[in-house]
C-alpha cells in the first residue's frame, strides 16, 4: 500500500493525483482518466455556481436555485412547473417550493393554465423582470470575468465538448434529470 501524505499538504490537483495512484494500484481500477475528468468537472461547477450565487445572488437575498427558477421563466414562460423543473434541472417539489417564496416576494406570477385546471403557468412580475434584467446584468459581467481566461475559441471548444458529454449520455442507463 502507497504511503498517504498528511492531508495537511494536499490540494485539489495533488488529491486528484493521489487518488488516480490509490485506485490503480491499490484497488485495481483502469479508468483514471475517466475519474480526473469528472472530479474536474464537478469541481470547476461547484467552484463557479458557489462564485456566483457568494457575488451576484446572495448579496440580494436569493440563493443560486431562485436565480435558475427565475432566469428560466423570464427567458422562456409563462411556463408550466414541470417544464421549469425540465429546464433547471430541479425537481418538481423543488420548483414548486421555491415559486412559493417567489410569489410571496412579488417576483413570479402563478396562473392556472387553460388546458389543465391542475397545471399552472409560472411567470414573472413586473417587479421580477425589472430584477432579472438588473441581476443578469450584474451575473453576465461575472460570468465574463470567468470565461475570459480562456480565448474565444477555447470557450467554443469547451461548450462543444460538454455538449458531446451530455448528449451520449443516452449510450449507459443515466440517473436524474434531464
Amino acid at each position: 500500500m502507497d504511503e498517504v501524505p498528511d492531508t495537511g499538504e494536499l490540494d485539489f490537483w495533488s488529491f486528484v493525483e493521489l487518488a488516480n495512484r490509490r485506485l490503480s494500484t491499490e484497488f485495481g481500477f483502469r479508468h483514471q482518466l475517466a475519474t480526473e475528468v469528472l472530479l474536474t468537472l464537478n469541481r470547476a461547477s461547484n467552484i463557479v455556481t458557489y462564485d456566483l450565487e457568494a457575488t451576484v445572488h446572495r448579496p440580494r437575498g436569493r440563493s443560486w436555485s431562485g436565480f435558475r427558477l427565475l432566469f428560466v421563466t423570464w427567458l422562456a414562460g409563462p411556463l408550466e412547473a414541470k417544464k421549469a423543473a425540465e429546464l433547471t434541472g430541479m425537481s418538481r417539489a423543488t420548483v414548486s417550493n421555491l415559486a412559493k417564496t417567489l410569489v410571496a416576494e412579488g417576483l413570479l406570477a402563478r396562473t392556472p393554465a387553460d388546458h389543465d385546471g391542475r397545471s399552472v403557468l409560472l411567470s414573472l412580475t413586473e417587479a421580477g423582470q425589472g430584477e432579472m434584467v438588473e441581476v443578469f446584468r450584474e451575473q453576465n459581467e461575472r460570468e465574463h470575468e470567468w470565461a475570459s481566461v480562456l480565448t474565444e475559441v477555447e470557450q467554443r471548444v469547451l461548450v462543444m465538448l460538454l455538449d458531446k458529454l451530455i448528449t451520449h449520455r443516452d449510450q449507459f442507463d443515466v440517473r436524474g434529470r434531464n
